[in-house]
C-alpha cells in the first residue's frame, strides 16, 4: 500500500507476538509495548529532515546534523500513552500533546473529551500515536484535529492496523505516512481487529 510501512523487524515481530496471547499480564503487556515502541521510532523518522550543523570537538572542529523541525508527540489516550515513555526517551526534547477520544461501542464514533495541543503547528515533525489503526474513526478524528490546527508534517505509528482503517484514513488524508508493525485480517461486527490483541487499553492498564 503506497505511503503504509510495514516494519517487519524480527525483535518488533517477537514482541508483537507476546503483545498478541491472551494470556500476557498487563506488566508484560506494557514491557513488550515499550520495546515495540522504540524499535517503531527509529523507522518512523528515518525520513526527518536535518540540517548541517558546526560543532567543537575536544580536538577540533566538526561537521554535523541537527533536526531541522521541532518535534510534536501526540499520544491519543488511553493506550496510545503506553508507547509514549520510550519515544520520549529517543526524542528527549520533543514536545507532548494530548488528544482524548471515546469510541461509542454501537456507531463506532469518536468523540473527543479532551486536547491539549499548540493552536498553531505549522513548521512541527507530529507523530501521531495510537496503537490500534481499527476503523480509522478515531485516527481521523486525532488528525482533523491537528490539521484545522494547520499541522504540516504528520505521520501516523499503529502497533496494528486493520485494511478498513488504512482505507479510511487513505479517503481522506491519501498520502500521509502510516507506520505499523502489522496489517491484519480485517475488522469483526464490533469494530475490534481480527486477530488483533483485544483492546490496548484494558490490556496495557487491566481494567476496563
Amino acid at each position: 500500500m503506497k505511503h503504509v510501512t510495514v516494519i517487519s523487524h524480527p525483535l518488533i515481530q517477537h514482541s508483537l507476538t507476546r503483545l498478541r496471547e491472551r494470556d500476557t499480564e498487563p506488566a508484560e503487556f506494557r514491557r513488550c509495548l515499550s520495546e515495540v515502541a522504540a524499535l517503531m521510532v527509529y523507522e518512523a523518522t528515518r525520513s526527518f529532515p536535518t540540517k548541517k550543523v558546526r560543532v567543537t570537538t575536544p580536538l577540533a572542529k566538526a561537521d554535523g546534523h541537527a533536526l531541522e523541525r521541532e518535534v510534536i508527540l501526540v499520544p491519543v489516550l488511553r493506550a496510545g500513552l503506553g508507547m509514549l515513555p520510550p519515544i520520549l526517551q529517543l526524542i528527549p526534547n520533543a514536545r507532548v500533546g494530548f488528544i482524548g477520544l471515546k469510541r461509542h461501542h454501537e456507531t463506532l464514533e469518536a468523540a473527543t473529551y479532551h486536547k491539549s495541543l499548540p493552536e498553531d503547528l505549522r513548521g512541527f515533525e507530529i507523530i501521531l500515536i495510537d496503537p490500534m489503526l481499527a476503523t480509522g474513526g478515531s485516527a481521523l478524528a486525532a488528525l482533523d484535529l491537528l490539521f484545522e490546527r494547520r499541522a504540516e508534517h504528520v505521520r501516523l505509528v499503529n502497533l496494528v492496523a486493520a485494511p478498513e482503517g488504512i482505507r479510511a484514513v487513505r479517503a481522506r488524508y491519501a498520502d500521509l505516512p502510516i507506520f505499523t508493525a502489522a496489517i491484519d485480517q480485517k475488522l469483526n461486527a464490533r469494530g475490534y481487529i481480527v486477530p488483533g490483541l483485544g483492546d490496548a487499553g484494558d490490556r496495557l492498564f487491566g481494567v476496563q
